[in-house]
């Protein structure tokens, strides 16, 4: 029954089959946790490697790493490794009652005294409901439960399930190990990949950390049967580059975006360009990162160079009358300058605190003095009375007080920093604060 629902590896059902007919991945797919590419952190002394070889570890886990780290290989090792019957399935095609077959196979299973590793691919594809279906199966053990994910766990799965699960962190393949694969495939091939050293670096480039696509560039590469070796333009022409692996709606779009933000607060002006660049190759919608732009000027600049928040929206004006990529340039250039001006966040700070203590001090009444009287029963009842029009002191500044009486200490909310604009603006401060200070003695 569920040979028929979820079909085995095609190597298990059909041995006959000519390994030569199997996707060049699938081949060189690892048999053990020493031929895995990357991942050194899972080999540490109490590590996920270690703990499964020494038999001490086989519970449910989520692996979470993005495309062709390992994830799928990582659960077929362990299974094989602690003996279990490895069932593979997709959260994209897999319904309720599919898992519901599967589950009572796997109790049949238990009382034979073969435990059930199950497989679940884009475990995040499942809503929360579906989510709990698998509680009680991994309570009881009736299953040991491996989840591969590509986004983040706390984002994508409940509560309940995580709690039960051992999250493993998979990373993207290294430099080094996507070389150790190149040599691998070169190994099994017994022929050299036809292309020069700038080839090869840019042939790992083209793959993004991703080892099956690197493989499957590989194999493209030698069907060509190509009698010369390539260069980096040539490798460009004959395969399709990769786009960046970047999700607008996911945890890729956050990481991208802090990324930039902290970049431009940090004044790295080309690691700022370079997290623009990823997103806008990434295909992220430019309205948003003008928007945050907007946001950046005015959160972690402000009036240390108030004309950061104009070029922002100048870039937006520019982005709108030109459209994409010519408007791009816009952006590109308010990036520089938002990266390249002096920091302060006195603005931001002031605000929240302002903001505080008007959510917090209730309704308290201006001063009468600065209230407007239009109608005789308020100028009866002093307002406006002992106003002072700043225009026609001799200084242009009254001194005098605008606070509510009940406040009776005057709060400094705003405090500029010594950096850009904001130096003449403390010097202002400091300016009006004696004057206040002499006229209010």
């Amino acid at each position: 029954m569920l040979d028929t629902l979820f079909p085995q590896d095609p190597v298990t059902v059909n041995p006959e089959r000519s390994a030569a007919l199997r996707p060049l991945a699938d081949r060189l797919r690892p048999q053990d946790f020493e031929d895995i590419a990357g991942q050194e952190h899972l080999w540490v002394e109490n590590g996920i490697f270690n703990q499964i070889k020494n038999k001490n570890f086989l519970a449910s886990m989520i692996l979470w790493g993005p495309p062709g780290c390992g994830k799928t290989t990582l659960a077929r090792i362990i299974a094989g490794k602690s003996g279990c019957i490895f069932l593979p399935l997709s959260a994209v095609t897999t319904t309720v009652a599919d898992l519901r077959k599967v589950f009572a196979q796997a109790q049949t299973d238990l009382k034979q005294g073969k435990r059930t590793l199950l497989l679940v691919d884009e475990i995040h594809r499942f809503n929360r409901g579906q989510q709990d279906v698998f509680l009680p199966y991994i309570e009881d053990g009736t299953v040991i439960l491996v989840g591969a994910t590509t986004e983040n766990p706390s984002f994508e799965l409940n509560a309940a399930l995580l709690s039960r699960c051992k999250v493993i962190v998979l990373h993207r393949l290294s430099e080094d190990a996507l070389e150790k694969i190149l040599i691998r495939v070169e190994s099994y091939m017994k022929i050299p990949l036809p292309i020069d050293q700038q080839a090869r670096m840019t042939l790992r480039e083209m793959a993004d950390g991703d080892g099956r696509f690197l493989i499957n560039l590989c194999e493209s590469l030698y069907a060509l049967k190509l009698d010369k070796i390539l260069d980096r333009t040539g490798l460009i022409q004959a395969l399709q580059k990769r786009m960046p692996l970047y999700d607008k709606s996911q945890e890729g779009h956050y990481n991208l975006i802090s990324a930039l933000h902290k970049s431009l607060r940090g004044s790295d002006v080309n690691a700022a360009l370079y997290w623009l660049c990823r997103m806008l190759e990434g295909g992220e919608d430019r309205l948003f990162i003008i928007r945050r732009l907007v946001r950046f000027a005015v959160e972690d600049i402000g009036m240390a160079d108030p004309q950061s928040l104009q070029q922002a929206l100048a870039a937006k004006e520019a982005y709108d009358f030109l459209g994409s990529p010519e408007g791009e340039l816009a952006i590109g250039q308010a990036v520089i300058y938002l990266a390249t001006a002096p920091k302060s966040n006195a603005v931001y700070t002031a605000f929240k605190s302002a903001t505080t203590l008007a959510k917090t001090s209730g309704s308290l009444m201006p001063p009468k003095h600065i209230l407007n009287a239009p109608t005789p029963l308020m100028k009866d009842h002093n307002y406006g009375k002992g106003y002072i029009y700043d225009h026609d002191t001799l200084e242009g500044f009254s001194g005098q007080r605008y606070w509510p009486d009940e406040i009776e200490k005057e709060v400094d909310f705003y405090k500029p920093v010594e950096r850009g604009f904001e130096r003449d603006i403390k010097k202002r401060l400091q300016y009006w604060q004696a004057l206040r200070d002499k006229l209010q003695k």
